[in-house]
């Protein structure tokens, strides 16, 4: 169960983590999955060898609740909290007809909030011998205090609770729950993510004569793009012919455009929009730093584990980040990658041009963290959470 799944093969704008980890669950597994219908998608198909269900919840298929991450969407739309009821009830609904019908053993539930919720009231009412795990990714942690009582509600009805950090873990904790809990992070495709992906056509395509600099991800408050666009006139003074790509979509797309064209960055900060996935590795592998200056939002959001850092330094290239306890478990500041204070756009300026400036340095690190995230790798964390499902 999950409400982040890609809506068509090769769709841009939804990250194909649960996809991943169900595919390779299939090997073990007769793996049904329930999603939120979006326009475009299916009702009903079989992807990679995953039966996907998805249920509607609204009377029109576009612009909804589940149409990219569900709180951010909240936060910019106040109108979607009327979708909230139905999609509760829906998926409700949705889930005890699969569970009834498959004779389902276990329900792997993703986010405590909705998912993990909806599997609980299953299991009260409708299959009581039916065993939940749940895993959380963060934002229903870092978000939602005032509904931390439901969260432990929920949490009480899992057989077993699994998260992506260790700074997840510890805020599980706070909010009551006392049991063992598992620290698997999703994983990478480490094979699809190389130095030998590099691509010089993309620096022809987007006219890069300079130093390369990449962020992927979410435009969202809690990736703390605004900070590295603070800190790009004090990278353009000494690099004249550095360029930024902002590699994806979200919430703050036109306000952060609108910071570049008022720090007239228009030369050198390019947004390219989503990009396919199958599409990334060439722009990592290209690119010289991968810059990700994640912050906690002011709504208390912030990173739960941080999947492009693993697959950026797969790619053999630098990574420049921040001091959230999450990205931690990825990144040892100047031995894996480089670490510097959130929210602060002199410091970030600082690290990114010690690092064009001692290149050599910059290149023995990001050697260090290529063989660091082989860890990461989806064979390894695939068996981990066989083994949490089959216990």
């Amino acid at each position: 169960m999950t409400s982040t799944f890609p809506r068509w093969e090769g769709d841009a704008g939804t990250p194909p983590f649960v996809l991943e980890l169900s595919k390779r669950l299939g090997d073990t597994f007769e793996v049904h999955l329930l999603a939120p219908f979006s326009k475009g998608s299916q009702k009903e198909e079989i992807v990679k060898g995953i039966h996907v269900h998805r249920f509607k919840y609204w009377f029109t298929a576009e612009n909804n609740l589940a149409d990219g991450a569900i709180l951010p969407n909240l936060k910019k739309n106040k109108l979607l909290f009327s979708q909230i009821p139905p999609f509760f009830l829906a998926q409700i609904f949705a889930a005890r007809k699969i569970l009834k019908k498959e004779n389902i053993k276990t329900i792997h539930a993703h986010w405590i909030i909705p998912q993990g919720f909806v599997a609980a009231i299953c299991k009260t009412f409708f299959v009581k011998d039916c065993k939940i795990v749940i895993t959380t990714h963060g934002a229903d942690i870092f978000g939602l205090k005032k509904m931390n009582g439901l969260k432990k509600w929920t949490l009480s009805k899992a057989s077993k609770l699994t998260v992506v950090s260790n700074a997840i873990k510890t805020e599980a904790q706070k909010i009551g729950y006392g049991d063992e809990i598992e620290v698997i992070p999703m994983g990478v495709d480490l094979s699809a993510f190389s130095p030998d992906k590099k691509d010089k056509s993309l620096r022809e395509k987007y006219a890069i004569k300079g130093e390369f600099l990449l962020f992927v991800g979410r435009l969202a408050e809690k990736k703390g793009i605004t900070y590295l666009l603070d800190a790009m006139p004090k990278i353009i003074e000494k690099h004249k012919d550095c360029k930024l790509l902002i590699v994806g979509s979200g919430p703050l797309e036109k306000e952060l455009k609108e910071q570049a064209k008022k720090l007239k960055l228009e030369q050198h900060v390019l947004f390219t929009g989503p990009i396919q996935n199958s599409e990334l590795p060439r722009y990592y592998a290209s690119a010289d730093i991968f810059v990700g200056p994640s912050i906690v939002a002011s709504d208390g959001d912030t990173e739960g584990f941080g999947l492009v850092f693993v697959e950026a330094m797969g790619s053999g290239t630098l990574v420049v980040t921040t001091d959230l306890p999450a990205i931690q478990d990825i990144v040892e500041n100047e031995k894996t990658g480089y670490i510097g204070p959130q929210k602060d756009s002199i410091s970030l300026a600082k690290v990114l041009l010690s690092c064009l400036e001692d290149k050599k340095k910059a290149n023995s690190v990001a050697l260090a963290g290529k063989k660091y995230v082989e860890k990461f790798d989806w064979k390894n964390i695939a068996k981990r959470y066989n083994e949490v499902l089959t216990e």
